[in-house]
């Protein structure tokens, strides 16, 4: 898409960053941008098309600042994919100050459908940003590690 065109929002896509991944989440609000950034975060491991958002998970995290709240909401969702053996397809997130309230949904990993490309083992502080843009729109994004 040409730098001079405004993105459709709600959108997610990924960055190089040398041996890891890059997310960003794009949307009218933090919250929205935070969600799109999650889906990022599953689009590494698999199609979240072939996720079905049948379980849900609610995710609480607090931090100081917009940009620590990120990180802790993909280290959260990473943890739950970990210990629950889960995919997320969908999620919600409801910013209140310092709090992060959320939801995932999603469903018990099945390797013969879902087909993981890989593991994600967490997200870092390397490229780190929540930004508002001069036209409103909000952007999420950092380096996770694979």
């Amino acid at each position: 898409m040409p730098a001079d065109q405004p993105r459709p929002l709600p959108a997610w896509e990924h960055f190089e960053h040398r041996a890891d991944m890059g997310v960003a989440g794009f949307g009218a609000s933090p919250a929205e941008a935070f969600e799109q950034a999650a889906l990022a975060l599953t689009a590494i491991i698999c199609d979240p098309a072939r996720v079905r958002p049948e379980l849900a998970v609610a995710i609480d995290c607090e931090a100081p600042d917009l940009e620590l709240l990120f990180v802790d909401w993909l280290n959260a969702l990473v943890y739950e994919m970990a210990v629950r053996h889960l995919l997320f397809s969908r999620f919600r997130v409801r910013l209140e100050g310092s709090r992060l309230r959320g939801e995932a949904w999603g469903e018990p990993l099945d390797r013969v459908r879902h087909e993981p490309a890989v593991e994600v083992k967490g997200a870092t502080y390397t490229a780190l940003a929540v930004r508002q843009a001069d036209d409103g729109t909000w952007s999420a994004r950092c380096v996770v590690d694979v």
